[in-house]
This record gives structure tokens, sequence and C-alpha cells, in this order.
């Protein structure tokens, strides 16, 4: 009997070490997680929505600590020397969702990437330029004719709308 409590201590032990080597390979934080949209791990998360503005979005996961919520954006590739501006848009927005749905302000959120990671504070002032940000979009939704943003040929390449675009690069 002592021998079958040994091993499943040990199991037990195993899978604590997986579960917490899987957790830093994820860049996921200390804490609870309460929302994951990896699909690996169950069923697909219902996305957060703010009816006031219209948005919707779903976070790679979403960390409970010390009664904070943090949400963590997960990216494939290697980190660059900062986190790109599309990114840090892309987890302010869900750190408003977070705020709108749950009540509650994250004061940061991460965005991982292969190699490193990177906490980015949720400010007013970040909160403000998302908002601005967000506002120029709607303006855009309705007009003819919007000029393209960037001058990435490879970023072109791969656009959806290349086909019908009369401002492709590529």
């Amino acid at each position: 009997m002592i021998y079958i409590i040994l091993l499943l201590f040990i199991l037990a032990l195993i899978f604590f070490r997986q579960s917490s080597v899987q957790r830093q390979e994820a860049g996921l934080p200390g804490g609870r997680i309460i929302y994951s949209d990896t699909r690996g791990w169950g069923k697909v998360e219902k996305p957060l929505f703010y009816t006031a503005l219209e948005l919707t979005g779903k976070p790679d996961y979403l960390i409970q600590q010390n009664g904070k919520i943090i949400p963590v954006e997960v990216k494939s590739g290697r980190a660059p020397n900062a986190p790109y501006d599309s990114h840090i848009y892309q987890l302010a927005a869900y750190c408003l969702l977070v705020e709108k749905t749950y009540k509650t302000r994250p004061p940061y959120g991460i965005i991982h990437y292969e190699n490193r990671d990177f906490a980015v504070d949720y400010t007013r002032e970040l909160e403000a330029s998302l908002l601005d940000l967000l506002a120029d979009m709607k303006r855009d939704q309705y007009k003819k004719d919007v000029p393209r943003s960037h001058e990435q040929a490879g970023r072109c390449a791969r656009c959806g709308f290349r086909n019908v675009c009369d401002q492709s690069l590529a």
C-alpha cells in the first residue's frame, strides 16, 4: 500500500512539474487561468464584447492573480526589440474588454513571443490612444477611399484583399 501511495505522489510531482513547464513556455504568470482561447485546452471560449464601442475580442489567456485579471496574448514569432504597435493596441483592446466585462481594470497585459515576454502597462494614456484609434477606424469604415497604412511589401503580399486592392504593393 505504501508503494502505491509513493507512486501516486511521484506521479503528482511529475504532472505538477510538467504543468509548470507548460505555463512558463506559454508566458503565463502565476495565478488561475480563467479564460483560454488556445483550443487545445478545452471548449472554445465566448468572445468578450463591449456594446458601446461594438468591440469584440478573444484574448489567448486571462489570468486571475491577486484579484486582478491579466490578459496574455501569445505571438508565434521571435520577439522584436520592442513590441509592435499593432500588438500593443490589440493587448490594450483586451484590457479594455476585461475592464468592461469583469468590472476590474487590468494594471497591465503580457505579450508573449517565442523567446521573450513584454509586460505592457495599461495606462490612461494607452487607453485614450486606443479609443482615438478605434474612433478613426469607425470613421474610416464608411469612407469610399481609405489609403493603405503601410509600405511593407511582405505584409501586402499576405493580405486577403490584395487581388482587389488598387493600392497593392505586390
